[in-house]
């Protein structure tokens, strides 16, 4: 196969927020279950109150979809962190 390559599709949202390591705290047990075989889903903290979330993928299909997963459950921590803070 002459010239093949692997295409490589990756996306990197980072979150400044407050609760930035509540939010990775709850994405924790989900990140070691990959759900599809075809991305790999990273989550950090950079400096104390910024989440990184790396999303790469073989295709664009597949990067789609785990980013619909990911931005989700980001979104879904964020809102009952805020709900748990109010009085």
């Amino acid at each position: 196969m002459r010239g093949y390559r692997l295409e490589r599709h990756e996306a990197v949202f980072r979150f400044r927020c407050s609760n930035a390591d509540q939010i990775l705290q709850s994405l924790g047990p989900e990140l070691p279950d990959e759900v599809n075989p075809r991305s790999t889903t990273r989550c950090e903290m950079e400096g104390p109150d910024t989440l990184v979330l790396t999303v790469t993928a073989q295709d664009s299909a597949s990067l789609r979809a785990a980013l619909n997963m990911y931005l989700r459950l980001v979104n879904v921590a964020d809102e009952m962190g805020h709900l748990v803070r109010k009085p």
